[in-house]
């Protein structure tokens, strides 16, 4: 009698986002493909003053719950660095914050689009390039936090890459937020 396929007597498992690093770079493909929609966007659509303060405050708004979900998931991740908490702590105070963190980007990226982005501008080109590295720097962090939580340990490459990828998010909202100030009152 012949087995069946090897293959057919597994079950099928959908791809998820954080499988691997094939499935981050997809999804930062399509993160590029948006964000450049969204400029082609910026640029075509033309906002009354009304609209343009709602957006404005939206755009802050937005700061506030994205920007302060990542200073929360970076100060828990610093918590067990100094050992004031454990491992199994900060993930998953950290995977909760994933949807402020991803609801404040997109709606910082949205409201941007109606803030007429000067797009000649050398410090908005600079800002921009920081939010998609922002972007790619998120996507690979829910990998990150993956391996993190199936590790038995967590050796020298894990936390390195912890640290590198708490580095890049600081500075890249950090930067786009001083660019913001900048392009605001300059």
């Amino acid at each position: 009698m012949l087995s069946p396929h090897p293959a057919a007597a597994l079950p099928s498992q959908p791809v998820r986002l954080y499988d691997s690093w094939w499935t981050v770079v997809a999804a930062a493909l399509g993160a590029m493909l948006a964000l450049t929609s969204g400029l082609w966007v910026s640029l075509h659509v033309h906002t009354d003053p009304t609209l343009h303060t709602a957006a404005l405050f939206v755009h802050l708004a937005s700061l506030v719950v994205g920007f302060g979900a990542v200073l929360s998931a970076d100060y828990h991740g610093l918590l067990w660095a100094t050992g004031r908490c454990g491992l199994t702590e900060v993930l998953s105070a950290t995977s909760r914050l994933h949807v402020p963190i991803w609801a404040g980007l997109a709606g910082l990226v949205g409201s941007g689009m109606m803030l007429h982005p000067d797009l000649g501008s050398p410090l908005t080109l600079t800002k921009l390039a920081l939010v998609f590295a922002l972007t790619v720097n998120g996507l690979q962090a829910g990998l990150l936090g993956r391996r993190l939580t199936t590790a038995s340990t967590v050796g020298r490459g894990l936390l390195v890459w912890g640290g590198v990828t708490a580095l890049v998010s600081q500075i890249c909202w950090w930067g786009a937020v001083v660019i913001g100030f900048l392009n605001t009152n300059g």
